[in-house]
């Protein structure tokens, strides 16, 4: 061996001596000589105490303190009485150099398949830059053996009127870090891409809406897309806000002429509101557009309409035109109701002794019809239809058996919390929040249990756990389903070069 083999060696030896006796000081167990606090960690997300589905990817988060060195977690299985033995088998560690807590996927995965229907207790232990180290406040994650849907579809657009063209829809599994594009505004020529929405959580029914010059409704039915022009001459604009019959063969939609505003004051930047609506329904055998005149009333305002779980009401929200005139549209209030639909025949009421009132306290934005039909979930804000730039926007449950509504404050916060779809099972929903920075709107779920009690709410995992630190996009509409839906954004440019399908 010549010196600068001998070097090399030496060199590489100390390198990983030095490596191991820094992972041993940041992973052996420091129960013995950590200082023990009172309060929790300071993470981020706030993993605190939350219930998961045994499904979910790992909870990866962040120490929130300059000050932190090495962190350590331990989470395990609670049993008070299981053996050493068994809880060193049913628990797992994650280590680091920083202030990132990042778990094994396998690891973890074993974990929550024990762990079902039980609770896991994470300790989190820290060592600040002096090298004393800190046993914090316990927590822990209720696992819950409900799984939620494996797919999350969103839209990531920047919050700013001014980039609506730069945007891209995606898939992510949630039970991993695998990502899809759907849609993607380069292969678009930069047009916006909205109002996306999967009928019944089948990953094989959706719709999305390109818009300008050659666009149209994109639609995924059985495997096979379609470009419709979901417009008659006599509506006062193309299709908006859809919502799928249980069958797939109807999808109701509200065409709307939308304004948008700004406000002079710093705390809101943006309004937008309708000053016309309808709501139709159109029969994608058959590619022909129907209605009432009690859901295209010229006095009323009509919009997000969805259809119940059995399929014989349509859902939406109607509010005065009058409201139009009123100060600053503090008057613009909508109304949940509903309206009696026969999928057999395809028709819509028209006496307006049939329509019922649900809920007309706040505004109503986004009802949503849990696939069991028990429950109706719906944004309430002080008055208008976009609530994501309405700081006092919040999520309201309403038993549909018992006419009662649940305000959830466990789920809501001071910031703007909408945008919400369920799984397909009823026990969990997804909704957009920005109660981080009132900027960012960002997935969390939230699990209601068999009495209907909601229970605190999760941010969708991410691998890195700085992630959301980094994201300059938001996630809007977050809509759940239970797998990968057949298409991606090539798919979807292809056929957006065909001739759009005509309705009558």
């Amino acid at each position: 061996m010549n010196k600068l083999q001998h070097f090399i060696h030496n060199t590489t030896l100390w390198s990983v001596w030095a490596v191991a006796m820094l992972l041993a000081s940041c992973s052996a167990t420091h129960e013995n000589d950590a200082i023990k606090t009172n309060h929790l960690p300071a993470i981020y997300p706030d993993y605190t105490d939350v219930t998961i589905p045994v499904n979910i990817a790992p909870l990866n988060f962040l120490v929130r303190d300059k000050n932190v060195a090495h962190v350590e977690v331990i989470a395990s299985i609670k049993d008070d009485t299981s053996s050493p033995e068994s809880v060193a088998e049913n628990s797992i560690s994650a280590t680091s150099n920083d202030n990132r807590v990042v778990f094994d996927i396998a690891e973890w995965k074993e974990l929550m398949q024990k762990a079902a229907g039980k609770k896991v207790n994470v300790q989190v232990y820290t060592c600040d830059k002096e090298g004393n180290w800190s046993a914090h406040q316990p927590f822990c994650w209720t696992i819950v053996a409900d799984s939620i849907d494996a797919y999350l579809t969103y839209r990531l657009i920047e919050p700013d009127y001014e980039v609506w063209n730069k945007i891209q829809i995606k898939q992510r599994c949630i039970e991993n870090w695998d990502e899809t594009i759907l849609a993607d505004h380069n292969l678009q020529e930069n047009r916006c891409m909205n109002c996306h929405a999967l009928g019944n959580q089948d990953p094989n029914l959706s719709m999305m809406y390109i818009r300008g010059k050659g666009g149209g409704a994109i639609l995924n039915r059985d495997g096979r897309l379609r470009k419709l022009n979901i417009k008659t001459d006599n509506m006062i604009s193309s299709s908006v806000y859809y919502g799928f019959s249980p069958s797939g063969r109807y999808v109701t939609f509200s065409t709307n002429v939308i304004i948008p505003a700004f406000h002079a004051k710093p705390s809101k930047r943006l309004e937008v509101y309708d000053t016309k609506s309808d709501v139709y329904v159109a029969d994608l055998d058959k590619n022909t557009i129907f209605s009432s005149p009690l859901t295209c009333d010229s006095t009323q305002l009509e919009t997000f309409p969805t259809f119940s779980a059995d399929g014989k009401y349509i859902y939406y929200c109607t509010a005065d035109t009058k409201g139009l005139k009123s100060e600053k549209l503090k008057g613009l209030k909508y109304a949940l109701v509903r309206i009696p639909f026969n999928e057999n025949t395809g028709q819509i009421a028209t006496d307006a002794a049939l329509v019922d009132t649900l809920y007309k306290e706040r505004s109503v934005c986004h009802p949503k019809i849990s696939p069991d039909g028990k429950y109706c979930l719906f944004t309430v804000a002080d008055y208008g239809t976009f609530p994501i730039w309405h700081p006092e926007a919040d999520l309201l449950l309403l038993n549909l058996q018992t006419g009662k509504t649940d305000s959830l404050n466990i789920v809501n916060s001071k910031k703007s919390d909408t945008y919400h779809s369920w799984s397909h099972n009823s026990r969990w929903f997804v909704f957009a929040s920005k109660r981080d920075d009132g900027l960012y709107g960002k997935p969390y779920f939230c699990y209601i249990d068999k009495e209907g009690k909601a229970h605190k709410p999760f941010l969708l995992p991410q691998k890195e756990p700085s992630f959301y630190d980094d994201c300059l996009k938001s996630f809007n509409i977050p809509e759940l389903s239970r797998g990968p839906v057949p298409f991606n954004a090539i798919d979807v440019e292809n056929v957006m070069k065909q001739e759009a399908e005509k309705f009558k």
